[in-house]
């Protein structure tokens, strides 16, 4: 940064009570309760009060209108990358070198809550309002992106946007991608007003891409133990568990359920049945996680036997040798070859970033510069791990979750916490841009 720190920003020391009673940081959050303001009603469910924004729907449209509104109102440049991600830039990656990139997506599990995904884009935005109104600017180019499909929820494929363009989810895959009523991807890209014949590896998007920092908020109970979270209203990931989607394609023979004696039936729900126990009982035994969360019944009627299932398993651990252990017994308990459709291997996010991070935000957060901040690994996939993946130095934020529940409308973070993690994500940008 060019210009002299002013009170609160002092040198590279901010701490927490400083921090509060300054200006900026009233700045980021009048800016963080604006934008999530404006954008708290786009996909909101009326009965359920979650979230349906999928990928390549008019939910999603809307989205990146909000985003590019927003964006412009800041005075960004904002482009769109083979796979559709939105990358809105403060300075020029292209003639001043590589930048500093924060943000992360705004699309959404079937019902799922309110921050996941959205807060780090919000927080992003927020927190370059705080350095604009510090008066400071980058010494490197500054992007908040927007990661498309991250959910997968619309097409079985998580990361899609992060994964098309690092190529680690081939073209022609993607564009073949199918949703519940037989829509491609490729289909939804054009209908969205995207190419999908320039879907593919994106070699100068990359390029553009120093650093890539990721707030989000905290899937699960890490920063709430005290043991653990240090009462910390943010921390700092480690790591990212290895992790897969398996689809099980189970055949039985459709029947009459109420004259087809109960011997002569070939009933696949009983193969769901042991998949379903044999998770659970498989991922105790390896110390993972599994979940059959997703299924497709045919012909679904109440009163016929089916004559097919498709379910999908969701496996992870902190062992990659444990996650594959699980599927292997679910799949002999169902009497079926699980389909691969996605699996990310263990993702070690850079430990000098994070070391860094992690003193730099426990000055911000206890004023304290011999507390580090808390550093936790997840078992949820993001963008930043696709990216660390390939080659990008990455880390991530985690904002606090006081109940740990995610993926659903109870999903829930303080406004405070909210708040607080502007400011911590302000201090990272202020520090690495």
């Amino acid at each position: 940064m060019t210009a002299q720190p002013p009170p609160g920003l002092q040198q590279s020391h901010v701490a927490a009570t400083r921090w509060h009673e300054s200006g900026f940081a009233a700045t980021g959050a009048a800016a963080f309760d604006a934008l999530w303001g404006e954008l708290a009603p786009v996909g909101r469910h009326a009965r359920t009060g979650g979230y349906r924004r999928f990928a390549w729907t008019a939910a999603d449209a809307a989205l990146r209108e909000w985003f590019v509104g927003a964006a412009q109102r800041r005075g960004l440049d904002v482009t769109s990358d083979r796979a559709g991600n939105l990358w809105a830039w403060w300075g020029d990656p292209d003639a001043d070198g590589p930048g500093l990139v924060v943000g992360s997506h705004l699309d959404s599990v079937p019902d799922g809550g309110a921050f996941d995904g959205p807060l780090g884009v919000v927080s992003a935005l927020a927190a370059l309002d705080v350095l604009r109104a510090a008066g400071r600017r980058p010494r490197r180019p500054l992007g908040v992106a927007v990661f498309s499909d991250e959910e997968g929820a619309r097409f079985g494929v998580a990361c899609a946007g992060s994964r098309i363009i690092t190529g680690a989810l081939p073209a022609d895959r993607a564009r073949s991608l199918t949703d519940a009523d037989g829509t491609t991807m490729a289909e939804a890209m054009a209908a969205g007003g995207h190419d999908p014949h320039q879907v593919g590896p994106d070699a100068e998007t990359l390029r553009r891409i120093g650093t890539f920092v990721e707030l989000h908020v905290e899937q699960g109970k890490g920063l709430v133990d005290e043991e653990h979270g240090e009462g910390a209203a943010v921390g700092v990931a480690s790591a990212i568990w290895p992790h897969g989607r398996w689809r099980l394609d189970l055949r039985g023979r459709a029947d009459h359920a109420g004259t087809t004696r109960l011997a002569d039936r070939d009933d696949p729900m009983l193969a769901l049945a042991a998949a379903v126990a044999t998770a659970r009982s498989a991922a105790e035994r390896h110390e993972a996680l599994a979940t059959i969360g997703k299924l497709r019944v045919e012909p679904n009627g109440v009163n016929a036997i089916p004559s097919a299932v498709t379910a999908w398993l969701d496996a992870r651990g902190p062992a990659e040798r444990g996650v594959r252990s699980v599927v292997a017994a679910v799949g002999a308990a169902a009497g079926a070859d699980p389909v691969e459709e996605s699996f990310t291997p263990a993702t070690d996010f850079d430990v000098v970033l994070r070391d860094r991070l992690a003193v730099l935000l426990g000055e911000v957060l206890f004023g304290d510069a011999g507390r580090p901040a808390p550093v936790l690994p997840t078992g949820a996939g993001h963008d930043a791990g696709i990216l660390s993946a390939a080659g990008v130095p990455t880390a991530m934020l985690f904002v606090r979750n006081p109940t740990g529940v995610s993926h659903s409308p109870h999903e829930h973070a303080e406004t405070d916490d909210c708040h607080r993690g502007v400011a911590a994500l302000a201090r990272v940008v202020e520090e690495l841009g």
